[in-house]
């Protein structure tokens, strides 16, 4: 596994090594030693699905308040995403930034994220399937989120003709004022 960081603390890509002969390749999808080497020690306790019928699908930016964070590990193993995170860690020097990159059954890429995170994805092509395995116990009610277009963020989302979004994705109100509730 080739762990690259990302411009955000804490935050890796993660490629995989292949073995490849004439019958395809193998190679290992996630190894804690491995990722202990480069200070990642959570614990994946769970593995969420999401199939997405339309290119254009944007699923979050989604976070839990402290102390129910999740760290994830997502990857792309039907069509392609752009996925995104955005630092919300106060104290963190990469505060309030975000960075993209393309997942995809092809590239077979995968994207770590720490607690602390928002996060969400574009699909690029219909048809598409995200998994991630997460760190962390899911809890409705310490959700919190950001719009995917918050001017706070600023982020530069691929144009895919129209979205398509959740009402719950278009409600969230914009990350400034919800800063606090974000953290506490």
């Amino acid at each position: 596994m080739i762990f690259t960081p990302t411009p955000l603390a804490g935050a890796f890509v993660v490629d995989i090594e292949k073995l490849e002969d004439e019958r395809g390749f193998f190679a290992e999808g996630w190894k804690d030693e491995a990722a202990a080497a480069h200070g990642i020690s959570a614990v994946f306790n769970r593995t969420n699905i999401s199939y997405n019928r339309r290119a254009g699908t944007v699923r979050g930016l989604h976070s839990q308040r402290i102390p129910y964070e999740e760290a994830k590990l997502v990857r792309c193993i039907q069509g392609a995403i752009f996925d995104v995170i955005v630092d919300i860690r106060p104290h963190s020097p990469t505060y309030r930034q975000w960075y993209g990159v393309e997942l995809s059954a092809e590239n077979h890429r995968m994207l770590y994220m720490p607690q602390g995170f928002l996060h969400g994805f574009q699909t690029l092509v219909a048809d598409s399937t995200v998994s991630y395995q997460v760190a962390g116990q899911y809890q409705p009610q310490q959700e919190v989120g950001a719009r995917f277009d918050d001017p706070a963020f600023g982020i530069d989302w691929p144009e895919i003709g129209e979205r398509v979004l959740s009402p719950k994705d278009q409600a969230w109100p914009p990350f400034q004022p919800q800063a606090q509730a974000l953290l506490s």
